[in-house]
């Protein structure tokens, strides 16, 4: 009896493989940082093929950190960034251009166009807002300025996908008879799926132009697609999830009303909403769950915040003020509140429930007394007060409060953080004892498949609290923190003005 299960995340600043063991826990870790790339304001590109090299080194490193022999492996499941667009070479295997990033808004004016005249029937279908944040149009554009790259797509020389699309069919043997699939939790952010019949629609292919050849087949999030070949170990890849919706079937969240958090480099809330698809009237977007074989689509309405740990990631890289993104705490530690200062990091616009990808980022609130310790403060806050935005949308959509939120994610490291988000919630902040739920998520998905995990019910037996963060302030002191984020908020939009808002 084999007795680990490994899980491949491959996320937007880095990528991971982890092995765990029957009862859920990591007993194996490799990571790798790739780079982002930024040719322009608002475009973020990742080379796709740096990736791909990165998921061989972290997996093969893994086992050799462990000295675990990958006999003892059953099998893995991958995870991924998920609106992160390739377009590649059949026959090579070659990217044919840098993969454009979910946080990449190049097409913003073009989803304004498709958006005027198609946006309620796109959103019906898609769950979706017409958005340069989801894949289609970024296929779109893949195929507009690659040379040739629109003959070639419809002459069945190309192939396009999500991150988990490329790294399946690289590692399944590429132009020698690689797998290419997704599964529907990633195609659902594509704005090209019927979130119904949880297949590509012919309409929505038509009316972004993307020829149906050079997508992936759409399988269930738990199943085994095929066999690693390219790697000293063949490994069954037997899972696929789209990280947050990993995150979500890492924590347990199986039923109706479940909800995380997750702070990477973006933070994700996401609900599962049951078998029906939930519209939101409060600019949350609806996705699929998870689709797991015999029990049809799991559905979730989820609020996406652009920056979260890449606001961080900024302060560390662009403006040097910490060399090591776990300094952040120490610094905002080194005073007592903000001193009044607001930061609005909308790099690219702002995201769920506004929708304004005329925002551009803004610090507010500045005077003398200020230092870098309250900028500190203020983009740790900054993540907090989105999150609160999402929440109360999400709770005006589903009718009920959420008395809880689970929180995982490498922000959860830092507690200071965690405080000031249980305060302005005004809602207890739940930490897991694995922290790694992304990972986690897809290992479970892959050994379900696999019988390393005989049903769901085994799985929420290994989820339990390492801590608990409850409010420590008033509602009056949270209300006027709040009102001062709104403030700051409505300072940020109008930036672009070619740009405007959806």
């Amino acid at each position: 009896m084999k007795n680990y299960i490994g899980a491949l995340d491959q996320g937007t600043t880095s990528t991971r493989f982890l092995i765990f063991d029957r009862q859920g826990r990591p007993v194996g870790f490799d990571q790798m940082e790739h780079r982002q790339i930024f040719p322009q304001p608002g475009w973020v590109e990742h080379d796709a093929e740096e990736i791909l090299e990165k998921t061989y080194k972290v997996m093969i490193g893994a086992f050799t950190n462990t000295g675990i022999d990958p006999s003892e492996v059953v099998g893995l499941g991958i995870t991924n960034q998920r609106e992160t667009s390739v377009l590649w070479d059949r026959a090579t295997g070659r990217p044919v251009h840098n993969a454009l990033v979910w946080q990449d808004t190049r097409t913003d004016e073009f989803c304004r166009a498709i958006d005027r005249t198609h946006g309620p029937a796109v959103r019906a279908k898609t769950g979706l807002p017409v958005a340069a944040y989801f894949s289609a149009s970024k296929f779109r554009w893949l195929l507009d300025h690659v040379p040739g790259a629109q003959k070639r797509a419809e002459a069945g020389e190309l192939l396009a996908g999500t991150i988990d699309s490329w790294l399946i069919w690289k590692l399944t043997g590429g132009p020698n008879g690689g797998v290419h699939v997704t599964d529907a939790t990633n195609a659902s952010r594509t704005l090209l799926m019927d979130l119904k019949t949880l297949d590509w629609d012919q309409g929505l292919l038509d009316l972004f132009g993307v020829p149906r050849a050079i997508l992936p087949a759409i399988r269930p999030s738990s199943q085994v697609y095929g066999t690693t070949t390219v790697l000293p170990h063949n490994l069954p890849i037997a899972g696929v999830l789209g990280d947050q919706q990993a995150a979500l079937f890492g924590q347990a969240g199986f039923d109706r009303g479940e909800a995380k958090n997750t702070y990477g480099t973006g933070a994700f809330l996401l609900m599962n909403t049951g078998a029906q698809p939930t519209v939101s009237a409060n600019g949350l977007i609806t996705t699929v769950a998870s689709l797991l074989p015999g029990e049809g689509a799991r559905y979730g309405l989820e609020g996406s915040v652009a920056m979260a740990g890449a606001t961080i990631q900024w302060l560390r890289d662009n403006l040097g003020i910490i060399s090591s993104s776990s300094e952040i705490e120490t610094l905002a530690k080194t005073v007592a509140d903000n001193g009044g200062v607001y930061f609005v990091p909308a790099f690219s616009g702002l995201f769920a429930p506004y929708w304004r990808p005329d925002a551009r980022g803004i610090v507010a609130g500045l005077t003398r007394f200020a230092t870098k310790g309250h900028l500190a403060r203020a983009a740790l806050e900054a993540v907090a007060y989105q999150t609160r935005d999402v929440l109360e949308a999400m709770e005006r959509d589903a009718g009920s409060k959420i008395t809880s939120l689970k929180v995982d994610g490498g922000m959860t490291a830092n507690e200071t953080f965690l405080q000031f988000q249980a305060d302005v919630l005004g809602t207890p902040v739940l930490r897991p004892v694995v922290a790694e739920t992304t990972a986690l998520g897809a290992a479970y998905a892959a050994g379900l498949a696999l019988g390393f995990w005989k049903d769901k019910a085994e799985l929420r037996t290994h989820w339990s609290v390492d801590k608990t963060w409850e409010p420590a302030v008033s509602a009056a002191v949270r209300e006027k923190w709040y009102a001062g984020w709104k403030k700051a908020v409505s300072k940020s939009l109008d930036w672009v003005d070619e740009v405007g808002a959806p």
